[in-house]
């Protein structure tokens, strides 16, 4: 008995070489052997009062940027610490947050479920170069934000800012 292929169903029929299939069809090809070489960024040892300055600076500015993005806030709370596409970019996103929500940017809502920055973790790449990632909790949900301070004349402007 022979199987016949059901009707508008045509059988497969190769029409080219035969390509010969690679060790790792169907996985992800890692590179599991040590890296050896030293990391692209030198990160510069910092003494603790800084840090904690630093780290202290950034909490309460990454306070700042999720109550602005929720609308608790208004984004020129902001400006000063903030480059311009960094600022434009919580503006972008309080007004899709506003709009989604069916309020106004700003305006000084109080969110159900207020953010809280839980923890906060510093890296110097220079004196004046500082990246900082933050938790932040929502109620049982989490996020975490990326940034990039520098000195700016006297103080620290957030360079970058990602939200994930």
């Amino acid at each position: 008995m022979t199987h016949q292929p059901a009707p508008g169903v045509f059988p497969f029929r190769p029409t080219g070489p035969a390509v010969p299939v690679a060790s790792v069809q169907g996985t992800l090809a890692l590179d599991l052997e040590p890296r050896r070489e030293p990391p692209l960024a030198r990160v510069i040892p910092i003494e603790g009062t800084a840090r904690n300055g630093v780290e202290g600076w950034a909490r309460r500015y990454a306070q700042a940027a999720v109550e602005i993005v929720g609308g608790d806030r208004p984004a020129t709370q902001l400006l000063r610490w903030s480059s311009r596409e960094v600022y434009e970019d919580l503006q972008r996103r309080a007004v899709l947050v506003a709009r989604a929500g069916r309020h106004h940017p700003g305006s000084g809502r109080v969110q159900p479920v207020r953010p809280r920055v839980v923890s906060v973790r510093s890296c110097f790449l220079t004196r004046d170069t500082v990246e900082i990632s933050m938790h932040v909790r929502y109620g049982e949900r989490s996020r975490a934000l990326a940034a990039r301070f520098e000195r700016v004349r006297d103080h620290w402007q957030c360079t970058a800012l990602d939200f994930a």
